[in-house]
């Protein structure tokens, strides 16, 4: 018995350090953002919100952008769409289709999902405290969404700005850049061709 005791607690150690790892958290780590408010703030209270009906939503996402976005889900590192996309273009919201990142700010981050350095512009994603398995973080959602998006880290590339947006795939969709006009987001194509 003593020693199904211990396999057990030696496996839930092991998950933990796996998640704290994967995620690159550290959890005692404050971000000084002034926009953080609780996560069990109703999300009816966002009155420019163009979030669908829940069973809208179920027709219209796959059943793991749902589990991801609606139900603050995680899918897995390096098992994902985006995590090793490389190609230039933007990300928008899965449920809204509201601009949230893009290509020139996403980075490596090791951690087995996409990472950026920052949003699109300002005020198209939202942060909350995110109280959830016994540690504190900085939950990212979509302003107009309110969809789970992922989390918000200070551990990403200083010259950057030191923030690392650690976003689910299943939150996202991606438009090439040779298809934002297409999509309607050609207001977005000066970004790409101030690269080239």
């Amino acid at each position: 018995m003593l020693i199904v005791c211990a396999v057990v607690f030696i496996a839930l150690l092991g998950v933990i350090l796996f998640l704290s790892r994967a995620r690159g958290q550290s959890p005692t780590a404050p971000l000084a953002q002034s926009t953080i408010t609780s996560m069990t703030t109703q999300s009816s209270t966002n009155p420019t919100s163009d979030k669908p009906a829940a069973d809208e939503l179920k027709k219209k996402l796959t059943p793991e952008q749902y589990r991801v976005t609606q139900q603050c889900g995680t899918e897995p590192p390096f098992r994902n769409e985006y995590w090793d996309n490389h190609k230039p273009g933007i990300y928008v919201d899965v449920v809204s289709g509201e601009p949230l990142f893009t290509s020139l700010d996403k980075f490596d981050s090791g951690s087995g999902w996409p990472s950026f350095t920052k949003p699109i512009e300002n005020g198209h994603v939202t942060e909350k405290t995110d109280k959830t398995f016994g540690m504190e973080r900085t939950e990212v959602r979509g302003s107009k969404s309110e969809s789970h998006l992922g989390h918000l880290f200070d551990d990403g590339p200083s010259d950057k700005g030191g923030m690392r947006y650690c976003i689910n795939s299943a939150a996202l969709r991606f438009i090439p850049v040779e298809k934002l006009k297409e999509e309607g987001y050609e207001r977005f194509l000066p970004l790409f061709e101030k690269t080239k």
